[in-house]
């Protein structure tokens, strides 16, 4: 079956955001198997300042249903690695290198993913003011951290969704 290349924006609330994300995947062709058999999904949506896309690839590695993987085309979030998935562990590295670096200037990245777990709708002006000199570029770390909640959303409503990451960003005092 051919890989499907699709480009998916959301907006809204919580609930409405993880009904577009579940629409969009209810609009798929089935696979007749695995393998080369199974219908693959790429979905296009974000781009960094840099022009790297953020994609949502389906069907996800360990899980079924509605789960998928948050990828950054052109990113290695781990030295000696080509893995393009932004983890939490690597994510809560990246932002406390940054806090310990400038703790003044890390308090607009806690703006920020308040904002983004609030399901505000940002600009590349809302990351392009904010300046470190460790680890990924900021946008792409905050683009990622916006689709890792609402993959959370999708994957655990019935539990605490988007709120697993946010409260472990929380206890580590990143925002």
């Amino acid at each position: 079956m051919p890989n499907y290349r699709n480009k998916l924006t959301v907006s809204g609330d919580r609930t409405s955001v993880r009904k577009q994300v579940i629409t969009k995947f209810l609009d798929e062709e089935p696979g007749t198997g695995t393998g080369e058999n199974c219908s693959k999904y790429i979905y296009e949506v974000e781009t960094t300042i840099k022009g790297n896309k953020v994609i949502l690839k389906r069907p996800a590695n360990l899980n079924k249903g509605m789960d998928f993987t948050v990828n950054v085309e052109g990113i290695r979030f781990k030295e000696k690695s080509l893995v393009s998935v932004p983890s939490h562990s690597v994510i809560i590295q990246d932002l406390t290198k940054k806090k310990e670096k400038d703790s003044t200037e890390y308090k607009k990245v806690k703006a920020v993913i308040q904002k983004i777990h609030n399901c505000e709708i940002l600009e590349d002006k809302d990351y392009e003011n904010i300046k470190f000199s460790v680890g990924q570029p900021i946008d792409v770390i905050l683009k990622s951290i916006k689709w890792l909640f609402i993959e959370q959303d999708v994957t655990y409503w019935n539990w605490s969704g988007r709120s697993m990451l946010f409260s472990a960003l929380h206890d580590k005092g990143l925002c």
